[in-house]
């Protein structure tokens, strides 16, 4: 069986692959034209292109389809662009972004946390909360809703991008590119949602700080680590602002290339704990694609690869309870996938057939979501392709920042990737599984599981290097807000001085010591039995 479906072009159906409403089970289907879809009134005088409208317009998919008919654009000049950064300064002076100041009233880290558990899988809670405590920046990578609470409480200035939303260190790494070059960018899209730029700076400041202190160094060497983060930050976004919109479209990190031009910069002593690592790093991510993933985790029965268990982080869909038929239920889902995909994608796509699936426990802060791994086979055994499925839960900045424009959250996370990182994975898509494995409905993001993805270990790392990898990731974060925002406003809000790289480098020791405070207790209340911990998966 492969993974094709019968969906017919042209068809009225949500972007998330789901059935429109009254499709299927012999009701008539509508087909739409491109005017009827994005450019006629509901008061058309036309009885079918008011049924039609009527359509696109209400029901479960009336808000995200509402912005088929696009808002008029605004094109302020680029003095227009500098003033409104500077008048910015006026309702949030620079400074003011090193306060932080909870107040009795700020919520219990431990409720905040136990409210996304009400929406994770149960048995796969405590191992979450094991991980989380193995440390403080594992703490922090683990509770980036109790940081969006807090941030939600500081000033903001109005100018708004695209936000990662969890913007720390390790959620910068390595993978390919379509055009096969290793590229150095953000990786982890889960909480991103339009809102402040300083909001991601903030958490991407407060990283390097943490993360410091867990590698056990001073306050006179992590300061100025922390202060090259907001510093890069701000001389890229001013170069950004000067340049042409696709110049910003275009940029990009090639890792090799940098690597190669870094190696004439850094002093000959400290290539070996600068830039042998970054190398090393380099070589292992283009060892780490499909063909690597098939080795590792699977194995031959009767003649066919299956997934092996590695119970709880690896749980094959043939052991799970509640399917009857898994491979009818995995192609449902493929084909949803799919419709999610550029045509030129799906077509590579059906050149794969179905094998396997299983659920995998991924990372720090994903951890009890619901993620699985697919293996598809191509021609022979030796053309695998192992994709990994990501639960889409709404983001944590929602709650602050307002609902996303998006019903389907698997849609929220693929188009804020696409929009700040500068080359996306080519199998990315999305979907809404009505029949989960657990019978509920979810929203899910797919991607290729590994395509050289690569990242730094930051434990130990040589200040150097740290110092290094703090000024690359503040210049990507700044690429990424350049693409999706008002670059020349926010260059010229946070202007040519180091009060900014101050006050923030102030705010990141700040919430160092709160995040340290919320670790404590969390660890508290493990040994109190009101949360459980294991650690035996960390």
């Amino acid at each position: 069986m492969d993974i094709r479906d019968d969906a017919e072009d042209g068809v009225a159906t949500p972007a998330d692959g789901t059935p429109a409403a009254g499709a299927g089970g012999g009701a008539r289907r509508v087909r739409m034209t491109s005017v009827e879809v994005g450019l006629v009134s509901p008061d058309t005088e036309s009885p079918d292109r008011r049924t039609s409208v009527r359509m696109m317009f209400s029901g479960p998919e009336r808000r995200r389809r509402r912005s088929a008919v696009l808002p008029e654009v605004e094109h302020r000049s680029r003095a227009e662009r500098s003033e409104r950064g500077k008048l910015a300064r006026r309702v949030v002076p620079r400074s003011r972004h090193a306060e932080l100041d909870p107040g009795g009233d700020r919520p219990d880290p431990v409720d905040l946390l136990a409210d996304q558990d009400r929406t994770r899988v149960p048995d796969l809670v405590p191992i979450r909360y094991g991980r989380m405590l193995e440390s403080e920046f594992a703490f922090f990578r683990g509770s980036a809703l109790v940081m969006a609470s807090d941030l939600s409480r500081t000033p903001v200035t109005d100018l708004h991008v695209q936000l990662c939303g969890d913007a720390h260190l390790s959620n910068f790494g390595l993978f390919a590119s379509p055009e096969r070059r290793v590229v150095f960018d953000i990786n982890d899209f889960d909480e991103t949602l339009p809102g402040p730029w300083e909001w991601d700076l903030k958490r991407l400041a407060a990283s390097f700080e943490i993360a410091g202190r867990d590698n056990d160094l001073p306050a006179r060497t992590r300061r100025p680590i922390v202060e090259r983060v907001v510093r890069s930050y701000r001389e890229a976004m001013s170069g950004f602002a000067a340049h042409t919109n696709l110049t910003v479209w275009y940029e990009d990190v090639d890792a090799e290339q940098f690597i190669r031009e870094a190696r004439a910069r850094v002093a000959r002593r400290l290539h070996g704990m600068v830039i042998e690592p970054a190398e090393r790093a380099i070589a292992k991510a283009r060892t780490r694609d499909s063909m690597h993933a098939f080795d590792k985790f699977t194995m031959l029965v009767d003649g066919e690869p299956r997934i092996v268990a590695d119970l709880p982080l690896i749980l094959p869909i043939a052991h799970m309870e509640g399917v009857e038929d898994e491979t009818a239920w995995a192609h449902r889902q493929l084909r949803t996938y799919r419709r999610s995909l550029p045509p030129e994608r799906r077509y590579l796509l059906e050149q794969y057939r179905f094998v396997d699936l299983a659920r995998k426990v991924v990372g720090v802060g994903s951890v009890g979501t619901r993620c699985y791994i697919v293996l598809l086979m191509g021609i022979d055994g030796d053309d695998p392709l192992f994709l990994q499925v990501k639960e889409a839960q709404p983001s944590v900045l929602e709650r602050f920042l307002g609902p996303s424009a998006y019903l389907n959250n698997g849609e929220r996370v693929v188009i804020g990737q696409r929009r700040i990182q500068a080359a996306s994975d080519i199998f990315l898509g999305w979907q809404r599984i009505d029949d989960g494995l657990d019978g509920g409905t979810h929203d899910f993001y797919w991607r290729q599981l590994r395509d050289w993805k690569g990242s730094v270990d930051v434990d130990g790392m040589h200040p150097a290097m740290l110092s290094g990898y703090a000024g690359l990731c503040g210049w990507t974060l700044a690429r990424a807000h350049a693409r999706s925002g008002d670059r020349v406003a926010i260059a010229a809000y946070m202007g040519k001085g180091t009060v900014l790289d101050e006050a923030i480098a102030d705010f990141a020791a700040a919430y160092a010591d709160l995040n340290a405070r919320d670790f404590a207790a969390v660890s508290r209340a493990v040994a109190e039995g009101r949360v459980e911990a294991d650690t035996a998966f960390s």
